[in-house]
């Protein structure tokens, strides 16, 4: 039905049924759409003002009357009241132009009409109370500040291992790979190890990027020029990446990479932006830098695939402990948590306990992971209430596995991502109109949408890549994938994909005759079977990270092993300071052998007779006894 009056308001005029509660509620959210380019009026109010029109018809539907005196009614009137906001023209359009858009508009309408109570309940159940549109100051405020955090953590954790690591007497010298890389790449290695350490590969520098990374922490955890201190720890810390070699090479340093790089299209570009210091429970200031939308998918959207990668790729990679077996899912072959609580890199000693847990609740555990990392992810993008819940439930498990294993700051990490599901109504914030936008605003708007179209692609593709493991890209998109590999900006995830059934581990041991035989004690790794097994995270102790997958393969697949051996012989301080205790310490031993054992938990009862956590059984020798001498024959 089209009108037009004789009398039109100078602006555009949404009239609405005054004593509808489902009305009343979704005008609050247009209104705030809109922005003041359209007003609003019951027609309780304003009916008589135009005549024209007949008092039912404003009972049946919305209308829109504009300045020109054309008046609109139902779905056509909320869509070209929302045009007047740059970012909803397409609905008007749509509305006009795509068939059978209007007609399904037009129909949805009629029945929400027609059943506002429930319409109204629906509301309830999925918003609450305000369905404006969220606004998410506060979630921007701890979720920058948990991730400076994280960017310390992750420094300091390093600070202290990085001289044994890739120090000059470390196990990888950095001064020597670095000049092996250009002797082998020449030039191309610039691009494809991107690191300041280029410039200088001594200790005295990375210490300097270490403690760089410190500083510019810090000034992100207390809000000071976030934007650019997130752009240099982006830098100092990819650099540490690619200096780090294999010891570097882990999920969790990527995903820091990957969110670090896309919280500077979402962090305030201001030095010291008003709104990460605002008093809680008052609104944000009218000069708060906006938050923006398009930053916001971005880390939203890198949550999203992260969980659903974590849990899609345990169904399709053949692993039937996580049950899908012979193509279907079996309740009763829900079994990697059988495995899992021994066998993990770092067990603590929760994961001792839990692994004390009843069958059923082991496989009822599996599956509610599978739930939350495979259905859960998708409410990331529902109403307010749902989005509430995934957030909850994603907590909720990042928290159970870090109690029950040592997964450095990979859990506190994506923690900080699900704090961007919490919009400032859902805790009471006061909701904020922000006046102040400011081109560097804008710019960072623009540069946000850029990496979407950039990323977004190579997401999709990788995010399909779980479901498909044996599909190949497109040629196009495999060549972009290759060129921003390097950066660590978009990456695949898939944490536990396959369980590791067998808990086997490497042990160190030296002698000075060859005769006597003394292990070496290393910090958090299963060692010594009384040992209770410790709670390091989210410290991540790299040497210890390795030596587990070092079990998982052959001893030429780790040539870092080697430079382990070679600097025991030789008795480095730097590397014994890694270890928990160096059997030699006045003088490094002639010899070294490494061999492999099985662990596994004890029960309660050996616990509390023998007093051993674990119980062990050797298995072979898994490097032969060498000596400084054999390892420098060519």
């Amino acid at each position: 039905m089209h009108l037009r009056i004789s009398n039109p308001p100078p602006k555009p005029l949404m009239i609405w049924d005054g004593e509808c509660h489902f009305c009343k509620r979704w005008i609050e959210r247009w209104r705030e759409i809109t922005g003041g380019k359209v007003d609003y009026a019951t027609y309780q109010d304003a009916a008589h003002r135009f005549p024209e029109i007949p008092v039912e018809q404003f009972k049946r539907a919305v209308a829109l009357i504009e300045p020109t005196g054309e008046v609109f009614f139902a779905a056509e009137a909320v869509h070209r009241s929302l045009g007047y906001r740059s970012s909803r023209k397409w609905l008007a359009w749509s509305y006009d132009h795509i068939p059978g858009f209007a007609a399904i508009s037009e129909t949805a309408y009629k029945f929400i009409a027609r059943h506002r109570s429930l319409g109204s309940a629906v509301t309830r159940l999925l918003w609450g109370k305000d369905v404006r549109p969220p606004t998410f100051f506060w979630a921007r405020r701890w979720f920058l500040r948990a991730l400076g955090l994280t960017y310390l953590i992750a420094f300091v954790s390093l600070w202290v291992q990085v001289d044994g690591l890739i120090g000059g007497d470390g196990m990888s010298p950095l001064n020597q790979f670095l000049p092996a890389v250009r002797a082998q790449l020449g030039r191309d290695g610039y691009a494809l190890l991107p690191t300041l350490c280029w410039f200088d590969s001594s200790n005295t520098f990375l210490h300097f990027l270490c403690g760089g990374g410190v500083v510019l922490s810090l000034l992100l955890i207390f809000g000071i020029a976030p934007a650019i201190s997130l752009a240099a720890l982006f830098i100092f810390y990819l650099s540490l990446t690619i200096a780090g070699q294999t010891f570097l090479n882990f999920q969790w340093d990527v995903l820091l990479l990957e969110t670090g790089f896309l919280s500077i299209f979402f962090a305030p570009w201001r030095l010291w932006p008003k709104d990460l210091m605002w008093r809680p429970g008052s609104t944000p200031p009218a000069t708060a830098a906006p938050v923006s939308r398009a930053g916001l998918f971005l880390l939203k959207f890198l949550l999203f695939k992260l969980i659903l990668m974590s849990g899609v790729v345990k169904l399709t990679s053949g692993d039937d402990s996580w049950g899908w077996l012979n193509h279907s899912f079996h309740w009763s072959a829900l079994t990697a948590l059988d495995y899992h609580y021994w066998s993990q890199p770092l067990p603590t000693m929760f994961g001792w306990w839990a692994d004390k847990s009843p069958e059923w609740f082991k496989h009822f555990s599996v599956a509610f992971c599978l739930a939350v990392e495979i259905v859960v992810p998708f409410l990331i993008w529902a109403p307010r209430r749902p989005r509430l819940i995934a957030a909850g439930l994603m907590i909720f498990l990042q928290l159970a596995i870090a109690i029950t294993g040592n997964y450095c700051f990979f859990n506190l990490l994506t923690i900080a991502l699900c704090l961007l599901l919490i919009d400032d109504a859902s805790i009471g914030r006061k909701h904020a109109t922000v006046r102040d936008r400011r081109y560097s605003d804008q710019l960072c708007s623009y540069a946000a949408i850029a990496v979407i179209v950039v990323t977004l692609p190579i997401n999709a593709w990788l995010i399909f890549s779980a479901f498909k493991p044996r599909a190949r890209p497109p040629h196009a998109l495999a060549n972009l994938y290759e060129q921003l590999e390097a950066l660590r900006i978009v990456n695949g995830y898939g944490l536990l994909r396959v369980m590791t059934k067998d808990g086997c581990e490497i042990v160190l041991e030296g002698s000075a005759e060859g005769v006597e035989w003394l292990p070496y004690e290393f910090k958090w790794k299963p060692g010594d079977v009384k040992r209770a097994p410790g709670w390091c995270a989210p410290h991540q102790p790299r040497l210890d990270w390795q030596m587990w997958f070092a079990a998982l393969e052959r001893p030429q697949q780790n040539p870092w092993l080697v430079g382990l051996i070679v600097r025991l012989l030789q008795g480095s301080d730097d590397v014994s300071r890694l270890l928990a205790h160096n059997p030699f310490p006045e003088r490094p031993p002639r010899y070294i052998r490494a061999m492999f054992y099985r662990y596994r938990f004890t029960t309660v009862s050996e616990l509390r007779q023998n007093g051993t956590w674990w119980k062990r059984q050797q298995l072979r020798e898994y490097l032969p006894t060498v000596s400084l001498d054999q390892l420098r024959q060519p």
